[in-house]
């Protein structure tokens, strides 16, 4: 299968590429603005690198040609923080973003070139506060951030091309995720990073945020099974969550990653790292996800958090 990957030079990209590589796939890789390729790797070798601007139609149009049998599209703003930055930017990138892409994949399949297999990329985020129980792909959504409104008008947007013009489309809903190589703008590896520091330096404090939250944490390889098993057995038309099923507050991640570390230390609260409007609790059933393709999470989770901490030391 010959797959295009939009975003393929970010976090979760950089291990998709690789793990379609390691399944068999003819891989295009569609880089961000800046158009910077992932560091040398002979595994990668037969990986085709383009630039993508998705707020220029140009350069849209000119990636999805390489659209023949699949497309994952994971390209745009990934975090709640940068989305509060610049909220405006967050809504052409992720939103216009999307539909500009879909419309012109649907462009294709109308004109007979290509009738490729869509996998658009959500987030678990657009479900909001709501009851401390695993939701559903039934439940309603109501994001409280830039980041999961985006997300939220995007998959409406992905889904109403697909009915409009027969563009099969899939919307795939991760929950929180982790690993090596994730930016220290996230809560785990930005633990990791001052439970590092605080051990070389004997600081008996760490800033934290808020501890209370609970959250879904997946390994980030978890995730890239999960959508390399949608693509061969994911229905179009059909929402899926990408979740492990069980919460952990981030107290407890907290305390996990200071445990891993040999650190005693105390998480002190800054404001500063707090978000102005946080989600109690976020954890996902993915049931339909399992049911359909047999995908369950395979990763442990004190492994996950172990290599986090050991990337700080390389």
């Amino acid at each position: 299968m010959k797959v295009l990957v939009t975003g393929a030079n970010g976090f979760v990209g950089a291990w998709l590429v690789r793990g379609l590589v390691a399944s068999g796939h003819e891989v295009v890789g569609a880089l961000g603005r800046d158009g910077a390729g992932p560091d040398p790797d002979p595994a990668l070798q037969g990986v085709a690198w383009l630039p993508l601007d998705l707020q220029d139609p140009r350069s849209v149009t000119m990636v999805a040609a390489h659209a023949t049998d699949a497309v994952i599209h994971l390209a745009g703003v990934a975090s709640v923080g940068d989305s509060l930055a610049d909220p405006i930017a967050t809504w052409q990138v992720n939103t216009l973003g999307t539909v500009r892409l879909l419309e012109a994949l649907a462009a294709l399949r109308q004109r007979g070139e290509a009738d490729p297999l869509v996998l658009t990329i959500s987030t678990g985020e657009v479900y909001g506060p709501g009851e401390a129980r695993p939701r559903r792909e039934t439940d309603p959504i109501t994001p409280v951030s830039p980041y999961a409104a985006s997300k939220a008008a995007a998959e409406v947007g992905a889904l109403e091309i697909a009915r409009r013009t027969g563009l099969r489309v899939m919307v795939a809903r991760p929950f929180p995720h982790t690993g090596p190589g994730q930016s220290p703008r996230f809560v785990a590896p930005a633990f990791a990073s001052r439970l590092a520091l605080a051990r070389r330096t004997g600081a008996p404090v760490v800033k934290t945020g808020s501890l209370e939250p609970v959250r879904d944490l997946l390994d980030v390889r978890d995730v890239v099974a999960a959508y390399l098993a949608l693509l061969e057995h994911g229905v179009p038309g059909t929402v899926y969550n990408v979740a492990r099923g069980a919460g952990l507050s981030v107290g407890e991640l907290f305390r996990q990653l200071a445990a891993l570390a040999g650190c005693a230390v105390i998480p002190e609260f800054d404001h500063a790292l707090a978000r102005p409007v946080d989600i109690p609790h976020l954890v996902g059933d993915a049931s339909l996800l399992r049911a359909t393709t047999g995908w369950a999470p395979t990763r442990n989770l004190n492994e996950t958090l172990r290599e986090l901490l050991d990337a700080q030391t390389d």
